[in-house]
């Protein structure tokens, strides 16, 4: 008995997801179909020029947006960013530095320095516990 092994498929907007892309600034062609597994792979291990661009010069989805400019997603948000920026713009809200740019950041820092310290904190509590046991 030989088993079947169905391809499996995602929509476009899982893909674009997966490879860090702007669904809406894919082709046509990549957005109107599915994207097998095998296909991803193929995609991330040799983009094709549209995803190297895409990827380089944007418009850039949301959290690569906020990975770029050090902060959350949230802190886009209330930041006023709620569209897709390019690179060039990425590059230019960095350079004016805004207020609420920095203080986003700020906030993103101690959130980072807040969670490595509780994963410290729980490390050294299996240390003990693994001591006493």
């Amino acid at each position: 008995m030989t088993s079947h092994q169905n391809t499996q498929t995602m929509k476009p907007a899982t893909a674009a997801k997966k490879l860090g892309v702007y669904l809406d600034a894919t082709p046509a062609e990549f957005r109107e179909g599915v994207v097998s597994r095998d296909e991803l792979k193929a995609l991330q291990a040799d983009p094709p020029e549209w995803l190297r661009e895409l990827r380089r010069d944007g418009p850039h989805p949301r959290p690569v947006v906020a990975a770029k400019l050090g902060v959350s997603n949230s802190g886009l948000a209330r930041g006023g960013i709620t569209e897709p920026l390019t690179t060039q713009q990425i590059e230019e809200l960095k350079s004016a530095a805004p207020e609420w740019l920095l203080k986003e950041r700020a906030t993103q820092a101690e959130v980072r320095r807040e969670a490595a310290r509780l994963k410290q904190k729980r490390l050294q509590e299996r240390e003990k516990n693994a001591e006493r046991s």
